[in-house]
């Protein structure tokens, strides 16, 4: 399976974050499984490379050509293939066309705007790959706790719950991941509740 692994880019995070995402590729990679992900070389991403790479699977970086022009995100250069991109939009969409699922672990501005694109592309029936966010260290319990908000106030269905999982726990992550249950529904369940 191909997973694709949304994270922070930055090094000025807890060496806890970086220590955690790269032993989850580690163990990601022992169970069979390859990396697609933005192709940086710091961070939640580079960490993430690294360990798939440790455990033997193949590493794909996808990124546009204008970061490496600009020198505005270092890039991991170890990648098995990397794959440049006029757009942010391109990167993106080859990201979402390569993987079986998605891991979204700690991270910004980016992270959030992949990890939410994912999702509504799924509620829009897009696709039914599994959404899996990493909760490292309470890290997404805000977000939890704003998306239930969301939903008590109506702006969310409760059916979209279905749409991903959280988890704090690695092994529950990777069967969730690999169960790949596709669910049965339809846009207008979602949208109707």
């Amino acid at each position: 399976m191909n997973i694709c692994v949304f994270g922070a880019a930055s090094d000025e995070i807890d060496g806890k974050y970086i220590e955690t995402v790269e032993k989850m590729g580690e163990k990601l990679a022992h169970r069979g499984h390859n990396l697609i992900f933005g192709a940086g070389k710091c961070g939640l991403m580079g960490a993430a490379a690294r360990g798939f790479q440790k455990g033997g699977a193949r590493v794909t970086g996808i990124i546009p050509t204008f970061f490496k022009e600009s020198e505005i995100e270092a890039i991991y250069e170890q990648c098995d293939d990397i794959i440049f991109t006029e757009t942010m939009h391109e990167r993106k969409a080859k990201m979402e066309d390569l993987a079986d699922s998605f891991v979204i672990v700690p991270g910004g501005v980016g992270t959030f705007e992949e990890m939410f694109e994912v999702i509504t592309l799924k509620q829009l029936g897009r696709h039914k790959k599994p959404i899996a966010v990493y909760n490292i260290m309470g890290y997404y319990d805000a977000l939890d706790k704003m998306m239930n908000h969301a939903i008590k106030e109506n702006y969310i269905r409760e059916t979209c719950r279905m749409l991903y999982m959280n988890f704090t726990q690695f092994e529950s992550l990777a069967d969730y991941i690999e169960a790949n249950i596709a669910l049965d529904f339809s846009v207008k369940q979602l949208k109707d509740g």
